[in-house]
């Protein structure tokens, strides 16, 4: 989904690339990786215009998860993380709309930076719902991910990386216990402050969030869905059967949730440096048996714009966990250390 010059932008979707051209320029957020000599090794596949959460791909094949192959990888940026995960590249790029980058991270065992919103360029990425598109990295561990979002966008590491002692405990409903009980023993052997809070208003986010997913979404491929809905996979003609009843007054209220959602978290943030949550509320799901449902964990913190990490924790099984942390508006060197001192803990 991001321009690559001399390449087609397919979107892992056949309804897009029936009629793609080569992109002229590379997207605007490669220019740092250019500059520095970075070597692109490949575009990887994803979830069908970038819309969903595992990661499947029927179209073109289904990235497969190191941890386990029965598994979904996670998406939309399957490939990008499964790339990753198996040393095929040192950085991957994604886009994280409602979770697209977080979700793979902790679907395949590497961390995952969503950046804020509106820092990074999208010019020459495939949009899907602009008010909370954003451009993000993928990596095996911290370093390679800090080193990625300097490429990405040198103000993502600008300033001194220092980790926040403080750390807000928010705790999802129905988190598997053994994810729940990783994430409260990293946090607790990475030496934090940490205070539970309540975020109230967190739900009603998190359906603001997947109106405004919905609906844009729509708006964004109203001429794939008119033109080629024969081409599109079933999951795909589920969602936007679904989106064709989200109109303008819904797309208002999610903005207007938006707004107060923020003042929320603001006021979370001048008690703690970070909030902490799992990435993910379950393991990743078998293929064939996954939802359909965005993750529960991470729309919410789509809708505000804030930036955050995830990072693989030890939970004792066959599988890690992933902690989530999240901070203000343009903290990413924030996050950056708090979960580099979390890896050297936990590795």
């Amino acid at each position: 989904c991001i321009d690559v010059a001399g390449v087609i932008t397919p979107a892992g979707s056949p309804a897009v690339a029936i009629s793609a051209e080569p992109a002229l320029a590379d997207a605007v957020c490669l220019a740092g990786a250019r500059a520095a000599g970075a070597r692109i090794v490949g575009k990887a596949n994803l979830h069908e215009l970038c819309f969903g959460a595992t990661g499947v791909n029927a179209h073109y094949g289904t990235p497969v998860n190191p941890l386990d192959p029965r598994r979904v990888p996670g998406g939309s940026s399957s490939g990008s993380a499964v790339a990753v995960a198996t040393g095929e590249a040192d950085v991957g790029y994604g886009t994280d709309t409602a979770g697209s980058v977080r979700n793979p991270a902790a679907c395949c065992g590497v961390a995952g930076l969503k950046t804020t919103h509106g820092l990074v360029p999208v010019a020459g990425v495939r949009p899907l719902a602009p008010s909370m598109d954003t451009v993000g990295v993928l990596a095996r561990t911290v370093a390679d991910l800090a080193t990625g979002a300097t490429l990405l966008d040198p103000r993502l590491t600008d300033g001194e990386l220092v980790a926040s002692r403080t750390v807000g405990r928010f705790r999802l409903p129905d988190v598997d216990p053994t994810i729940d009980a990783a994430v409260d023993t990293a946090l607790l052997e990475a030496g934090f402050e940490i205070t539970e809070v309540d975020l109230p208003g967190w739900w009603r986010a998190h359906d603001a969030a997947l109106a405004m997913l919905f609906g844009e979404a729509l708006i964004v491929n109203d001429d794939v869905w008119r033109l080629h809905p024969s081409l599109l996979g079933e999951d795909l003609v589920e969602r936007f059967t679904f989106a064709q009843a989200i109109g303008p007054a819904e797309l208002g209220d999610a903005r207007q949730v938006a707004e107060a959602w923020r003042l929320e978290l603001a006021e979370v943030f001048g008690a703690v440096g970070v909030i902490a949550l799992p990435t993910m509320a379950a393991y990743p799901a078998r293929i064939g048996e996954h939802a359909l449902a965005p993750n529960v964990a991470c729309a919410a913190i789509s809708l505000s714009g804030h930036p955050a990490v995830a990072l693989p924790v030890p939970s004792g099984g066959l599988l890690p966990a992933s902690l989530q942390l999240v901070a203000p508006d343009h903290h990413e060197a924030r996050l950056l250390a708090t979960a580099a001192s979390v890896e050297a803990v936990s590795p």
